[in-house]
């Protein structure tokens, strides 16, 4: 017999397998075109984890890596499980390919990322990479980036002013917070501003004018980056998209 609520429960985890099955297919797509003696970037997030198992399963199949290098510990220690030796970005002068998951991603293959916190590595490893593909499912597909919070990571010496100059931009800033209410911290020891602003009216602007901001390290806007989106949609369909 169902109890109140078990029916939205059922739901909500149905929808959730068949999220994580788009997410599994389009993983595996990418973990096909992994090469021998490629000096791979991995990234971090639910997609990226099929994506580790995936390539796992080619390891045990005979694949060797020139080099790994990951952009959080999760990845780095489900890579570790499973044989891989994991290198720092410092100690591999370029990578050849990156796989990642991304929160947004529009038509013209540019994205928001972030949403985990690690965007400063995720970019840092992104732009020493000759290609980069992400991969995705269908939900996080738009036309116009938007529809998810832009992340901005401060130093926290001057983040209030930080946030007092996006809050009279008209940005909508939050400080992230962690589940006990605390500010979040990234793996760099600096403090995220998520800006609330959807969509983003002029992505590049934005870009450019959070570059030239004093106290920001990063921000989660990667255009001009992504070379490949594998994109995985609900009727079992897998569309590629390059640049």
């Amino acid at each position: 017999m169902y109890t109140k609520g078990t029916f939205k429960e059922v739901i909500a985890m149905l929808s959730q397998l068949d999220q994580n099955t788009m997410k599994e297919r389009a993983a595996r797509q990418a973990a096909d075109t992994v090469w021998n003696g490629a000096r791979l970037g991995v990234g971090t997030g639910s997609t990226v984890k099929f994506f580790i198992d995936a390539l796992g399963e080619r390891k045990a199949a005979g694949l060797q890596l020139g080099a790994v290098v990951t952009t959080s510990s999760r990845s780095k220690a489900q890579l570790e499980g499973l044989g891989f030796t994991v290198s720092e970005l410092a100690d591999v002068e370029q990578l050849d390919l990156t796989v990642d998951g991304a929160d947004r991603v529009d038509s013209h293959l540019d994205g928001i990322k972030g949403g985990g916190g690690a965007l400063t590595l995720e970019k840092n490893v992104a732009v020493h990479s000759a290609h980069n593909t992400w991969i995705v499912d269908e939900s996080k597909v738009v036309d116009h980036l938007g529809g998810f919070p832009l992340p901005v990571e401060v130093l926290p010496i001057s983040a209030k002013q930080v946030y007092n100059q996006f809050e009279d931009e008209g940005l909508l800033p939050q400080f992230r917070t962690t589940a006990t209410g605390e500010r979040y911290v990234t793996h760099y020891g600096n403090y995220i501003i998520d800006l609330y602003i959807d969509p983003l009216p002029a992505p590049r602007g934005l870009a450019t004018y959070l570059d030239s901001t004093v106290g920001v390290v990063e921000h989660g806007l990667f255009l001009g980056i992504c070379d490949t989106v594998i994109i995985a949609r609900e009727d079992g369909t897998i569309d590629v998209k390059k640049r």
